[in-house]
């Protein structure tokens, strides 16, 4: 029993990751109009405004080295999305965090990319229903953001 569950589960994920890469250039359209790389829209998803983030966690986040991570923020900062701060007591730990402009870009990449592909509008409303009812709750963008 165990195993027909995993073998359905494989071949949902298979469905849902062949669809999400089939509709990859409605994605790309959307970073394209805010001149954001997919790791812009990454990164901009992983930081947040009150809290920051230290570099590290982001790294690890990312599954990048810290020299990239550097680079991702770099380029954040030069377009006024992200800015890095000091921690109370501890100067040499940086905080990154989502300035007033990187979080409106947040909410413009979240918007476009939660606008539903034509691919998937095409699909009868009872096997939209039973889909949206099957998958977990959206996150509106939220991401755990621990340090």
């Amino acid at each position: 029993m165990a195993r027909d569950k995993t073998a359905l589960a494989a071949e949902a994920w298979k469905r849902m990751f062949d669809f999400f890469m089939r509709t990859g250039v409605q994605r790309g359209r959307v970073l394209a109009r805010m001149g954001l790389t997919p790791n812009d829209a990454r990164a901009l998803s992983a930081l947040d405004v009150p809290g920051g983030r230290t570099m590290r966690s982001l790294a690890d986040e990312w599954g990048c080295d810290a020299s990239n991570a550097t680079w991702i923020v770099d380029r954040l900062e030069k377009r006024g999305f992200a800015e890095r701060r000091a921690i109370a007591g501890d100067r040499r730990v940086k905080l990154v965090v989502l300035t007033a402009a990187g979080a409106k870009a947040r909410q413009k990449v979240l918007e476009g990319m939660y606008e539903a592909p034509p691919e998937l509008v095409a699909l009868p409303r009872a096997s939209l229903e039973v889909l949206r009812s099957s998958l977990p709750p959206a996150t509106d963008g939220r991401r755990d953001t621990r340090t």
